[in-house]
């Protein structure tokens, strides 16, 4: 018997478009994220994403089979947006679907500011990458994974945090020569613990310049200085007395001014007091945080040479002091041995060559 029309099955409707905001309307979600519309069973023909706040559209992309939107730009904290996705299915029918996202409000947002500043990017061989946020942060770890260096030519390196706000970054030995380096801050969005988020993303680009390196030793009262490993003078000098020791270890350049008020009273000892001194002093480039300083000192070109009398700074004459003052400045090294004093701390600006690597490692939050 042969069959009819009648008898044959009907074909399925054409199934409708379903239009879904993938990345959900019911909890804040995290500034970082990309809102994302997605359609089964049919294309997208306009997904807007308006900010509620300031009413501007946000930019997105349509992948290329039309199935899916994202946005292509960031999202701000603590805002809401306004998403309407227009979708056609093979049934031929419009569907349409709106939604509203927000975002989280962070109680506290951190602030990386960079050292050296993007403004001070021509650096020595010893200067190490600072990241410091305004705020303490408790996941270290999200903060470190959130930070790239990548240096050219490529040299081992790590990170170490000095204080819950600071971390450092420093090559396994000093950088090389003409090295350029790239640090990046991923932080906008990371959530740092304790309702404390990354409050931006920064870069910046440094570049090393030739390896400027003094050598001094309280034992010959000299100081060798190298460039680029070249031995290209030798001063003598006066490291620190017994009573006021000069830090063994390597010092790194931060700051240097032509003149400046150097005044004891400054670490404790206050007119009035045995070793009181206050007075105008040149050339002076700092090498510590605690007053440690290569500077010129004429009251004792006739002890440099001969015996360790200053308050822990490497005096010079005159001559020999404007010479350094011109050819070293920040990031460069001056590595002190046979002082009698102490290591230079680590957290001191900066000693963060004091650590051997496996230690400079184990200050690593990742590791």
């Amino acid at each position: 018997m042969s069959s009819t029309l009648a008898d044959k099955p009907e074909a399925p409707p054409p199934p409708q478009a379903v239009v879904a905001i993938q990345s959900g309307t019911t909890t804040p979600i995290n500034p970082a994220t990309p809102i994302n519309v997605a359609v089964q069973h049919g294309t997208l023909q306009n997904v807007q994403v308006t900010d509620t706040k300031t009413g501007k559209k946000i930019d997105g992309q349509l992948a290329a089979d039309s199935a899916s939107w994202g946005t292509t730009v960031g999202l701000s904290y603590a805002d809401s947006y306004q998403i309407d996705a227009t979708a056609i299915g093979p049934d031929h029918q419009v569907v349409h679907q709106t939604g509203t996202i927000t975002t989280i409000k962070p109680a506290i947002q951190a602030y990386p500011s960079f050292i050296p500043a993007p403004s001070q990017n021509n650096v020595g061989v010893g200067q190490p990458l600072v990241v410091k946020f305004d705020h303490p942060v408790t996941d270290k770890a999200a903060a470190e994974k959130a930070l790239t260096v990548t240096s050219s030519p490529e040299q081992a390196g790590g990170w170490y945090w000095i204080s819950p706000s600071e971390v450092h970054y420093r090559p396994q030995v000093y950088w090389q020569p003409n090295t350029t380096i790239n640090l990046t801050a991923n932080m906008f969005g990371v959530d740092l613990g304790k309702g404390t988020f990354g409050e931006t993303n920064r870069s910046e680009t440094v570049k090393v310049h030739d390896s400027w390196i003094a050598k001094a030793d309280g034992k010959s009262e000299t100081m060798n200085i190298y460039q680029n490993g070249n031995l290209v003078k030798t001063m003598p000098i006066s490291l620190g007395s017994a009573k006021y020791p000069s830090h063994v270890g390597p010092h790194i350049v931060s700051d240097k001014q032509p003149t400046m008020t150097m005044d004891s009273c400054t670490y404790g000892v206050c007119e009035g007091q045995a070793g009181y001194y206050k007075e105008k002093v040149d050339q002076d480039v700092r090498i510590s945080n605690d007053g440690e300083f290569v500077h010129s000192a004429p009251w004792s070109t006739g002890q440099q040479g001969d015996s360790n009398v200053s308050h822990g700074c490497v005096n010079l004459s005159p001559a020999n002091a404007k010479w350094f003052f011109d050819h070293f400045n920040v990031g460069d090294v001056v590595e002190i041995t046979n002082s009698g004093g102490p290591p230079l701390p680590v957290y001191d600006t900066y000693g963060d060559w004091e650590p051997t690597w496996d230690q400079w490692q184990a200050g690593s939050a990742v590791h």
